[in-house]
């Protein structure tokens, strides 16, 4: 399979991990700069075995090459409103109002929310927002040209939970491939691998819906047990410290080169 990776992505210190491992284990790659305001890939080849990996632009172009496989697997079954019909109660915000980003929003006095894109992944990171944080943020989102952010933009509004520890799977074929905490509350002890009951909840989950032929999943746990924090496109998934890059990279060349 070949690898088509995107260089420009500055806020993932662990990136040139995808580098290595494709040189360790001998994969044809090439890599491609992506302007801002792409509107399509600038990049030719003969090979249909294409796999991209990069920002959520490169996985958002390059699904107009229909022609690549596996290509990018941005979209589809990815968006909440699609996964939360099979994974309900699991999910750790089951509850969520949806509206545009310009919309007023009703808050009590220091009310905190969790806010995230909707139905386009990533034009902007979900976080935990105050009041006024989400002004500020929402003012400056729409003054900035450089963005895909319109006042019609989709969000997702949801109560914060507290979480003793979170965790990112990457699945490839069903399998679960590699699996990393990525943070600890304080109540909890550190634990360097994903707890087996983490692990056997995600397996489960997989058995509801197992959402693609790759995917990333990130889990928590709750006072009340395992949750699904969200589902990631692969494509444009940022690697931690722990993440085994090379038996991801690995993985997916194996399983889409059969």
């Amino acid at each position: 399979m070949f690898f088509l990776v995107q260089s420009n992505i500055y806020l993932d210190p662990d990136h040139y991990k995808i580098f290595d491992a494709l040189e360790e284990l001998n994969i044809d790659y090439s890599v491609i700069n992506i302007p801002p305001k792409a509107k399509e890939l600038d990049f030719e080849t003969k090979r249909n075995d294409v796999f991209v990996y990069g920002s959520v632009t490169i996985a958002r172009l390059a699904k107009q090459n229909t022609h690549w496989f596996p290509g990018s697997f941005y979209g589809g079954n990815h968006l909440y409103k699609v996964y939360s019909g099979y994974y309900g109660e699991n999910l750790l915000n089951t509850k969520v109002s949806v509206q545009k980003i310009s919309e007023e929003m009703s808050w009590a006095k220091e009310e905190i929310k969790f806010i995230k894109p909707y139905d386009e992944a990533k034009v902007f990171t979900g976080r935990v927002f105050s009041e006024a944080e989400w002004q500020d943020f929402v003012f400056e989102a729409l003054e900035n040209p450089s963005n895909r952010i319109t006042k019609d933009s989709l969000i997702q509004v949801s109560q914060v939970k507290k979480t003793m520890k979170e965790a990112r799977l990457w699945i490839v074929g069903g399998q679960i491939i590699d699996a990393g905490y990525y943070k600890f509350d304080e109540r909890v002890s550190f634990e360097e691998k994903v707890s087996e009951d983490g692990l056997a909840f995600a397996r489960k989950m997989l058995r509801l819906f197992n959402l693609e032929e790759a995917f990333v999943m990130d889990i928590c746990l709750t006072d009340e047990g395992w949750k699904i924090v969200e589902i990631n496109c692969i494509n444009s998934s940022g690697f931690y410290p722990n993440t085994n890059v090379k038996s991801i990279i690995k993985a997916l060349n194996i399983y889409f080169s059969n």
